[in-house]
C-alpha cells in the first residue's frame, strides 16, 4: 500500500478511474429472463398491495366509523380500481421500452405464385 508521502501514481486519478469503471458497469442495462420475472413480480406487487391497501383502510374506517361492511366493500373496489390502472400504466411502461429496446422484424415480402 503506497505511503502519503510516495511519489507513485495518483491517488485521486485512479480512485476516478475505479468510479467511473464502476459507473460504467451499473449503468448497463438489465437483460435476461431474471428481468422478465422481476417485472412480473412487480405488477403482482401492485396488484396485491392495492387491493389488500384498500381493504386494509376500509377496515380501519368500519372499526372506528362503526360502518361495516361498507369500508371494506367500499375499500376493496377503490383499492382494486386504482390498483388496475397503476398496474396498466407499468405495464403500458414496460412494453413501450421493451419494443424501443428491440424493434419488431421486417416483415417478410409477399411471394408472387402466379401459376
Amino acid at each position: 500500500m503506497p505511503k502519503s508521502h510516495d511519489p507513485g501514481p495518483d491517488p485521486l486519478g485512479r480512485l476516478d478511474e475505479r468510479l467511473a469503471a464502476f459507473d460504467a458497469d451499473r449503468r448497463k442495462p438489465r437483460t435476461g429472463m431474471g428481468m422478465e420475472a422481476a417485472d412480473g413480480y412487480r405488477l403482482l406487487g401492485q396488484m396485491l398491495g392495492g387491493v389488500l391497501g384498500g381493504v386494509g383502510l376500509g377496515w380501519l374506517l368500519d372499526r372506528f366509523a362503526h360502518t361495516s361492511p361498507f369500508g371494506i366493500v367500499g375499500g376493496l373496489l377503490i383499492g382494486t380500481t386504482l390498483a388496475l390502472v397503476t398496474t396498466i400504466r407499468t405495464a403500458t411502461r414496460m412494453s413501450d421500452r421493451a419494443q424501443k429496446s428491440n424493434p419488431p422484424a421486417p416483415s417478410a415480402p409477399e411471394a408472387d405464385d402466379e401459376d
